[in-house]
């Protein structure tokens, strides 16, 4: 059974469909203990880091996240759900995260030029990911695949050996990391067509 975390802040819903549509159970959760209970674990978010670790902590899902990690359970974090996976953010301030990852999640730098034009923030739309690291769950995916982001904040791993993926966008980021059980994406899967289906199909077929 893999569980959705529903901490109140989400795109819950499409990420079901998507697993649904490549023939895997998916369940969304409010209820911590059916998190300790899941075979596999996915964490989505969207929204500020403040807020979204605000609810994990009284929802009372950061100690069953960290022994479903610690026990090397299959786990996916999308877009907030990869950023709360570290130290912290520099979002509204300075904010602890799950401190599962070591590096800090931080603002995408004002005045970024391509191509002669202004980028705007947030970094939203189609582009591309390039791979360091290839993860199970990437199996099957093109060098340079075209996948959907929503974010105005990317992570800066201490130990770049984590990185999967980077995308540019004014600079290169880092979109995606792979350690041992843990994969986390910055863009959104379940918006990301075919791609993203493949994705979820690799997630749902881990051991």
């Amino acid at each position: 059974m893999i569980a959705i975390i529903d901490y109140g802040m989400g795109n819950l819903r499409s990420v079901q469909k998507g697993f649904e549509k490549v023939g895997f159970e998916a369940v969304v959760t409010a209820d911590p203990k059916m998190v300790l209970e899941a075979d596999k674990v996915v964490l989505p978010g969207v929204g500020a880091f403040r807020d979204c670790m605000h609810n994990l902590e009284h929802g009372g899902f950061v100690e069953p996240l960290l022994k479903v990690i610690g026990e090397g359970r299959p786990f996916l974090g999308i877009c907030l759900g990869l950023q709360l996976l570290f130290t912290e953010s520099e979002e509204f301030g300075l904010h602890q995260g799950l401190g599962v990852i070591p590096g800090r999640v931080v603002r995408f730098p004002e005045g970024m030029i391509e191509n002669n034009e202004k980028l705007a923030v947030p970094h939203m739309g189609w582009n591309q990911i390039s791979f360091h690291n290839r993860a199970p769950v990437f199996a099957g995916i093109e060098e340079g695949a075209n996948v959907y982001f929503v974010h105005s904040f990317y992570v800066k791993p201490e130990d770049e050996s984590v990185v999967a993926t980077t995308t540019t966008y004014g600079i290169d980021f880092c979109s995606a990391i792979w350690k041992d059980n843990i994969v986390a994406t910055q863009f959104h899967p379940e918006k990301s067509q075919q791609i993203g289906l493949k994705i979820l199909k690799n997630f749902g077929e881990m051991k």
